[in-house]
């Protein structure tokens, strides 16, 4: 099964956060072909949540994990680490007071 580029899966979500009015901003574009993607969940009470695609191994599965949260200024540092460890990488950051993300929704979970 092919997979989709990082750039149109990224504009894709970006899409579809916007038809339930969620906002959502790229604060880091990566690699348009093959850059990982970090989602940053904002709830906008100096709370946030990270999250990073993982791949089991056994199962050949995806699924979104989360990779820290917490206080949104520790989280701004766990992205701010991984951007220095992969220059190619995609962050994403979502605003939304209720903490939806959408991640977990059919096409976007796996």
């Amino acid at each position: 099964m092919s997979r989709l580029t990082a750039d149109i899966w990224v504009s894709a979500y970006l899409r579809r956060l916007q038809l339930v009015g969620i906002p959502a901003f790229v604060t880091a574009r990566g690699d348009a072909t093959a850059g990982a993607v970090l989602v940053k969940l904002n709830t906008l009470d100096g709370q946030a949540r990270a999250f990073q695609r993982s791949f089991d191994l056994i199962s050949g599965e995806r699924a979104w994990v989360v990779l820290a949260e917490g206080d949104e200024a520790e989280v701004d540092a766990a992205l701010e680490r991984q951007k220095g460890f992969d220059p190619d990488l995609w962050v994403i950051e979502v605003e939304d007071r209720d903490g939806r993300h959408l991640l977990d929704e059919e096409g976007l979970s796996g």
